[in-house]
């Protein structure tokens, strides 16, 4: 079953993740998907930009807690796969992609979706949209996804939301620096946008995107190994499985007061 549509319109590549099952989440197959449409995207010279968009009402879930996506550099003692590093390479050729990425969220996005999100070089999303960096509540840290998100957001707004899990609004999102614009009508918001995309001479679109996407690729390079190996090592802890399966089993976990 395919987990990515795709569909063109003038020169404007739309990918569409499409699991509503579990709500988009970053399983294993939908990553490596997501992945490879991105690198056909890139190559193809019909393509000027890409929108990221969904099916459903959840952009994305955040990682798939029954099909994590796997990772080749880092397992547990146990030897099982770990999903950090797989997102971590996601995140990176999202920012790295020599053409720009359009996020257009008409639903909830939560944890890794947020990682998404602000990989895009543009995001906008529908006023009724929702987003919370649950991880907390489950036992383990927005770790891989702050690669993309510290340097694009405003730390103050963000320590907020990364240290409660508290659900906010699209108003707030772009308030933290996580949306570009926010709309009763997204695709009304977004057509201007990817007018002005069309318009623009390819080479010079990736140059201007690399001066934008330059800090963010710091990040990666200083901080990535770091981050992958902080979240394998918190996926893999006592309070992580006890979070995992109270998520699971619909219950408060114990550490709940």
């Amino acid at each position: 079953m395919t987990l990515i549509a795709r569909t063109r319109a003038r020169a404007v590549e739309t990918l569409t993740l499409d699991s509503p099952h579990n709500r988009n989440a970053l399983s294993a197959a939908l990553v490596g998907e997501l992945a490879d449409a991105l690198a056909h995207a890139a190559e193809d010279t019909g393509v000027r930009a890409i929108v990221l968009t969904h099916t459903g009402n959840t952009f994305s879930a955040g990682a798939d807690l029954k099909d994590p996506p796997p990772s080749s550099r880092l397992r547990s003692s146990r030897g099982d796969p770990h999903p950090p590093a797989a997102l971590v390479a996601l995140l990176r050729q999202i920012v790295e992609l020599p053409k720009p990425v359009v996020a257009r969220v008409t639903g909830h996005v939560r944890a890794g979706g947020l990682g998404l999100l602000a990989a895009c070089d543009i995001a906008a999303a529908s006023s009724e949209a929702t987003f919370a960096f649950t991880e907390v509540r489950i036992g383990v840290a927005p770790a891989v996804i702050s690669l993309p998100l510290l340097p694009r957001t405003n730390p103050r707004a963000l320590a907020r939301h990364y240290l409660t899990g508290e659900p906010f609004d699209a108003a707030e999102a772009v308030a933290t620096g996580l949306l570009t614009t926010h709309a009763d009508d997204v695709d009304a918001a977004l057509a201007p946008v990817l007018d002005g995309l069309r318009r623009c001479a390819p080479a010079a679109l990736a140059e201007t995107k690399r001066l934008l996407t330059t800090r963010v690729l710091e990040a990666f390079d200083r901080d990535a190994d770091a981050l992958t190996a902080l979240s394998a090592r918190l996926f893999s802890s006592p309070q992580a499985r006890e979070g995992m399966t109270a998520f699971l089993e619909r219950r408060d976990p114990a550490w709940v007061v």
